[in-house]
């Protein structure tokens, strides 16, 4: 819950960036607004490296009586083409597997890209149960006939969000390898899964993710509301 429309100063500073970037051809941007701010932005942006997305969605397809909700086929006309879906902060809110999965189904027969966020807590995590939860996210939500090839997974664990904690890198690429793993098990061997990580994301700590083939990209909260921290973050993934 951040922006208004003088924030599109953001989004030009790091359009400005892409265009100079040797390097941006190997990076796609994906910047998620509030749906307040998806068709004024989507109207300003000139640009194909960054695509913009909303952050989440009501589960009904048609319109009805949801006071103050929107839905994914709303969004999809304002100019969307991402939608992130089943993040920490939704589920603490109440948010189940169950209402997750009706929201993705709703969001794929639009077209949309889904951004799928999974993750521990820090009492699931010292209990030894991380493998257990993401594994139980994953198969109460997504369901085979879903088109995986619209779907990327991003790993969140709760207890990193915000607190500039993240997971040890081995273990980070013991998890992000059991997620490609079961997702190739149980639903499409020939796909090539994208993983993404997401968890107090810096420009100071960016570095340490490159040592991890195995992690396709970033799901960056905070920073994402400075273009300066922003753009240091992709310049300093590449030194």
């Amino acid at each position: 819950m951040f922006g208004d429309f003088g924030s599109f100063k953001i989004v030009n500073k790091i359009n400005q960036f892409c265009h100079k970037y040797k390097k941006i051809n190997k990076v796609k941007i994906v910047l998620c607004v509030p749906n307040t701010l998806i068709h004024f932005f989507k109207g300003k942006l000139k640009s194909q490296s960054i695509k913009l997305g909303v952050q989440n969605c009501h589960f009904h397809e048609g319109y009805g009586p949801f006071t103050g909700s929107v839905n994914a086929s709303m969004q999809k006309k304002a100019g969307a083409e991402f939608l992130i879906l089943g993040h920490s902060e939704n589920r603490f809110e109440g948010e189940t597997n169950k209402l997750i999965k009706k929201k993705i189904k709703s969001a794929l027969n639009q077209k949309l890209n889904i951004i799928f966020c999974i993750g521990e807590t820090q009492k699931e995590k010292n209990n030894g149960k991380t493998f257990a939860v993401l594994k139980k996210q994953i198969y109460q939500t997504l369901e085979k006939k879903f088109n995986t090839n619209k779907i990327i997974l991003a790993y969140e664990p709760v207890w990193s969000i915000g607190t500039n904690k993240i997971p040890k890198i081995y273990e980070l690429n013991k998890i992000i390898k059991f997620i490609k793993k079961e997702l190739r098990k149980t639903f499409n061997k020939k796909i090539s899964y994208k993983v993404l990580y997401g968890g107090s994301v810096n420009p100071k700590n960016i570095h340490l993710f490159s040592s991890i083939p195995q992690i396709d990209g970033f799901l960056i909260g905070g920073a994402s509301q400075s273009s300066k921290k922003f753009i240091d973050i992709i310049k300093n993934y590449y030194k």
